[in-house]
């Protein structure tokens, strides 16, 4: 690696991801194949948007992610 790892692109990566998942059309197919579809993207976005949302820092070579899932008071 060139370039020096930097932990909030990455974030931000998982950030576009999340919107293109939002953004992403469905394949023609119907049934339960359809539901499995909707299901899986529904989890990449679940997955990406969290990741999108975490605030990370890199401390002495160990990468932590911070998410914080409590609800908004």
């Amino acid at each position: 690696m060139s370039q020096a790892f930097d932990p909030n692109e990455m974030v931000l990566r998982f950030r576009e991801r999340a919107e293109a998942v939002k953004r992403r059309g469905f394949p023609p197919v119907e049934g339960p194949e359809r539901v499995r579809f909707i299901e899986a993207a529904n989890l990449d976005f679940q997955d990406f948007a969290m990741l999108g949302d975490a605030v990370a820092t890199l401390d002495d070579g160990v990468l932590r992610l911070e998410i914080d899932l409590r609800p908004p008071s």
